[in-house]
């Protein structure tokens, strides 16, 4: 995967006109050829993004996909398909049956607990083929830099007294970070009025501009670093590096730790040569200063595991997701 990225347009009239013929999908079905994988790579290769442009994922995976395509010898083109949480673009991957190699997607936690939640057309781990986990991302409890609120105790107290009152966002109102926002006002006794986003840009757009006062999720790095955003709080296991002055939710007495890896899928069947040659370009991709440099500014923990490694974590994940659901009292639709 290495060389310059091209527009969308630049796909073929007739991957446009499947694309058209696939409705709800509105992905190319290319998957019906037939693939040598010793041709693999012949032309541009399709990454599903289930985010809007501007934010985070948007940033890192660009990068890493525009290194790893000069490695390829074809171009990789950013597909924005936002909606249902971040669910819907990496769904629709797998609507697409057999993989070819030339339609890829970004997988994340929220993909694999949907089916928990409501009834979806696609199994996590029937439905995909694991290629590569790339990142864990760092949620935090992040405010606007003149917000009244220093720290978490004081915003919790503050929640106490002003039921439902004090807004608390999120990108979807399925995601794990919402979720576990929910959690920590259940055990703290408080109530938030949790607001659904559909990306963080957007979100991260509101705290600042005052129409917000929580941001709860990850890609909050560059607005801290900046000063326009304090931190409260985060969720992960330890302290950030960037932030060693800024608590964990779990030391502050709460035991949650969010685990919120992202990775690449394609549509099932992947051929294993294909697989092995897009583990290599990905990997190689990922020593990039640039992408380092990303990884850094947003905060996120390198994941480098194989596609199998992969496999693994989502068949346990999505037993843990169950479980997580089952604790908050979550009734299916």
């Amino acid at each position: 995967m290495n060389t310059p990225f091209r527009p969308a347009a630049a796909l073929s009239r007739r991957g446009l006109l499947r694309a058209a013929a696939a409705g709800a999908t509105g992905l190319a079905g290319w998957s019906s050829l037939p693939v040598s994988a010793n041709a693999w790579p012949s032309r541009p290769i399709t990454l599903v993004l289930p985010f809007p442009a501007g934010g985070m994922f948007d940033a890192v995976l660009r990068t890493l996909a525009d290194t790893a395509a000069a490695d390829l010898g074809q171009p990789i083109v950013l597909m924005h398909k936002p909606g249902g949480g971040g669910v819907t673009g990496t769904a629709s991957v797998a609507a697409m049956g057999d993989a070819d190699g030339y339609t890829l997607g970004v997988m994340h936690n929220s993909v694999i607990r949907q089916p928990h939640m409501a009834k979806v057309a696609y199994d996590p781990l029937r439905d995909f083929s694991y290629v590569a986990g790339l990142a864990g991302l760092s949620t935090g409890i992040v405010v606007a830099a003149n917000a009244p609120w220093k720290t978490l105790a004081e915003l919790l107290a503050d929640a106490r007294k002003r039921p439902g009152q004090i807004s608390w966002g999120n990108v979807g109102a399925t995601s794990a970070n919402r979720i576990y926002g929910e959690r920590l006002a259940r055990a703290a006794g408080v109530k938030f009025n949790f607001i659904p986003f559909k990306g963080g840009a957007e979100q991260l757009t509101a705290l600042v501009g005052g129409h917000l006062d929580v941001y709860g999720d990850p890609g909050f790095g560059a607005m801290a670093a900046g000063g326009k955003v304090r931190v409260l709080a985060t969720f992960t296991e330890q302290r950030l590096p960037r932030y060693p002055s800024v608590p964990t939710v779990k030391e502050l007495g709460h035991d949650l730790v969010v685990q919120s890896p992202i990775g690449i899928v394609a549509p099932r069947k992947l051929d294993a040569a294909i697989a092995t040659r897009l583990q290599a370009a990905i990997r190689k991709a990922e020593k990039s200063a640039e992408y380092q440099r990303l990884l850094n500014e947003y905060d996120l923990t390198a994941w480098p595991v194989d596609g199998k490694t992969y496999a693994a974590y989502a068949q346990a994940q999505f037993g843990r997701e169950k479980q997580m659901l089952d604790e908050i009292g979550f009734k299916p639709e």
